[in-house]
């Protein structure tokens, strides 16, 4: 007999709060976007305040949440412009949906890459974040419903037809169109045409509204990178061997929480006492998520230190393959806390002012089952082979593929095509008649 009954149920969820959401959101921060948003916070709050600069301390390995030379008057003038997630988020606010599905979509518009994709699996989006299948669906049709059209595709294709449904020109004609864009770009027109039941000027008109739509979106809200990029990190020679890893604190913003202003009040009524503790518990949590962040990239960027001192000794070609989910198993940490932590940093050494990204490289198998190397390592390797080359001869991809099996790296000769190619050189083809141009000069 069915009758309706009140059962008590214990179990264990995570909630991510606003301001659990806004720490994960610092990590990702450059050092000029985190001086932004310290600045707006001192803007807000009376009860913090920049800490005045002091002297830098060199020496050893060291982590401070603020390095007091950050000029007040960057952290005023730097313009913040408006990012992609708080053009959708504004939007996302003002739709008529369940408040489940409304959160669920202002996690999505922070889950999306640069360009306006949405490349986080559902699977990922649902550990995560803990949210349902249903809301992941939901909230992404709240987002695919933003201005620019387009964002939240997961696909080219997606956000093509994204874009051309919000012109209504998505008929059975263009998906077809859409579903063989290879063809297009090989320019197999005839081929196109059968597909898509058109004549050839129909095509020619579908070709040119495709071309005239956004492939990335997003990137219209992206900030232009910078001409000189602002260390995190300094790695240098330890005195006694090894190497030394040092927050660039210079860059940091160091806030400190001033009570005073709570003092000078005087007698408080219960709307200015319920201010002021608002004002001193998130000055409290900044204080704490600046030194969070810190230690965390410090930690990271030691371990990364550690597993290529190699690099660091000899240069590219030493690289070990490293991936961001083997550092995030090594640290104890998540995957996407890692991703995070080494956006848009990097770390002044020897070799330069490099990205964090630059340490992380896929794995290569060696011939017999020895010791894996690093793509970066076998990219600078067929740098060094094709710079090597006789003038009076160049060498074929398939000969680079038997001179690298001759050093134990097992490479097929597609990979040293696209190696090469990513790293803009000229195919042996092209190599040869350049080096006969110029003999005739």
């Amino acid at each position: 007999m069915l009758a309706p009954r009140i059962e008590l149920r214990q179990k264990q969820s995570l909630a991510l709060t606003p301001q659990l959401r806004q720490s994960i959101k610092l990590l990702g921060m450059s050092n000029l976007e985190l001086g932004d948003y310290v600045a707006a916070a001192i803007e807000r709050n009376p009860l913090l305040e920049l800490a005045p600069p002091r002297e830098r301390e060199r020496g050893g390995p060291r982590m401070a949440s603020g390095g007091g030379g950050v000029d007040p008057a960057i952290l005023e003038g730097l313009a913040a412009g408006v990012t992609l997630a708080d053009h959708l988020a504004e939007q996302i606010r003002a739709m008529r949906a369940p408040s489940a599905v409304i959160e669920a979509a202002l996690i999505l518009a922070e889950e999306l890459e640069e360009d306006g994709y949405l490349r986080a699996t559902p699977e990922e989006l649902i550990a995560r974040h803990r949210l349902r299948p249903s809301e992941i669906a939901r909230g992404l049709a709240l987002v695919r419903a933003c201005d620019p059209a387009g964002v939240g595709a997961r696909s080219l294709r997606e956000c093509l037809a994204l874009q051309l449904r919000e012109r209504d020109r998505l008929d059975p004609a263009m998906e077809a169109l859409l579903g063989n864009l290879g063809l297009a770009a090989s320019g197999q027109r005839a081929e196109l045409r059968r597909i898509c039941g058109v004549d050839d000027e129909d095509l020619t008109e579908m070709l040119d509204e495709i071309r005239a739509l956004d492939p990335k979106p997003g990137l219209r809200f992206s900030t232009p990178e910078l001409q000189v990029a602002v260390p995190d990190v300094f790695v240098t020679a330890a005195p006694g061997g090894g190497w030394s890893v040092e927050l660039n604190t210079d860059t940091l913003p160091r806030v400190l929480t001033n009570n005073q202003y709570s003092v000078d009040l005087g007698p408080k009524d219960a709307a200015t006492r319920a201010f002021i503790s608002e004002c001193g518990a998130n000055a409290n949590w900044l204080v704490r998520s600046l030194e969070q962040r810190a230690r965390t990239i410090l930690r990271v960027a030691t371990e990364i230190v550690a597993l290529q001192g190699d690099f660091f000794t000899a240069g590219v070609s030493r690289m070990r393959p490293l991936t961001r989910r083997a550092l995030a198993d090594r640290l104890g940490l998540h995957e996407s806390t890692v991703s995070r932590v080494t956006a848009n940093k990097y770390i002044a050494c020897a070799q330069g002012n490099l990205p964090m990204r630059f340490f992380f490289s896929s794995a290569l198998e060696a011939l017999g089952g020895g010791e894996t190397f690093s793509a970066a390592a076998v990219r600078e390797r067929i740098r060094q082979i094709i710079e090597a080359e006789p003038p009076a001869r160049t060498l074929s991809d398939d000969r680079i593929v038997a001179l690298l099996r001759a050093e134990g790296i097992d490479i097929a000769r597609r990979t040293v095509a696209k190696y090469r190619e990513g790293m803009g050189i000229l195919s042996s083809v092209e190599r040869r008649r350049r080096k006969s141009n110029l003999a005739r000069v």
